[in-house]
């Protein structure tokens, strides 16, 4: 029998070290993969989860990683019974204010190398697998000032409705999760410049992924928008012109003036 695996990228911090943390007390896996390029944060995992951990230091970003994992993959040959796509940044700023680097590497980390990972772990999913992307309340419309990330995330929740279609006969269910904003290290790089000001509600990484988990167990949905104000937010981007929502938005920022 193949070992019954999670295989979580971004496992280092935020929303996919809580992930890594939680997903073997929901799915019946023997090992977590946890993917991320600090080895000694990935490490710290294996004295935290009642199942061994195997620390993965890759940068998604290198080319040469998918070939590693790719390699890995073939080797050891698991059942992923859960597949966490976590990995991705942002950079708040106006876009020519942005580095070329910065703006080419979000597209590259969280659309290309989520793209590749799940491409990847396919030949290795079976009925009753769950791919699981972290997208973004950015997903549903468009946002200045974070222009790049937004439109990442609308490819992550596009790219990952229409999998969960084309999967559906083989009994492998993708589900893109849309949080508001969450409190997590990934500030620390997104908005140096404070270019973002207004943070209206904020939620935690446990509140999050137990969201994941609990709408996966109790609905067929292919994504989720956890929480009541970020629901309410969701339904106005719908119901309201996006020219609007995006002047709301900078308003609430008061971007725009220079």
């Amino acid at each position: 029998m193949n070992k019954r695996i999670a295989l979580v990228t971004g496992a280092s911090s935020g929303m996919g070290k809580e992930f890594a943390r939680r997903v073997c007390g929901e799915y019946p896996v023997d090992e977590v993969w946890a993917i991320a390029r600090n080895l000694g944060r990935l490490e710290e995992l294996q004295n935290e989860l009642p199942v061994p951990v195997r620390a993965i230091s890759l940068d998604l970003t290198d080319r040469e990683s998918g070939d590693k994992l790719r390699a890995l993959l073939k080797e050891e040959k698991p059942d992923i019974r859960v597949l966490c796509n976590a990995s991705g940044f942002g950079i708040f700023d106006r876009f020519d204010r942005a580095s070329e680097e910065d703006n080419l590497g979000m597209i590259d980390l969280n659309c290309r190398a989520l793209t590749q990972v799940t491409y990847l772990a396919l030949p290795y999913l079976s009925a009753g697998s769950v791919v699981v992307n972290i997208a973004s309340m950015s997903s549903f419309q468009p946002v200045p000032y974070i222009n790049v990330y937004a439109a990442t995330k609308a490819y992550v929740l596009s790219f990952s409705r229409a999998l969960n279609r084309e999967l559906n006969p083989r009994g492998v269910r993708v589900f893109a999760v849309c949080p508001y904003w969450t409190k997590t290290a990934f500030f620390d790089r997104s908005n140096k410049k404070s270019v973002i000001t207004h943070f209206d509600c904020m939620y935690t990484t446990e509140f999050v992924v137990n969201k994941i988990f609990r709408t996966l167990k109790r609905s067929k949905k292919d994504y989720v928008v956890p929480g009541t104000y970020a629901k309410f937010t969701h339904a106005l981007t719908k119901l309201l012109p996006h020219s609007m929502v995006m002047s709301v938005f900078m308003r609430q920022h008061k971007l725009g003036k220079k």
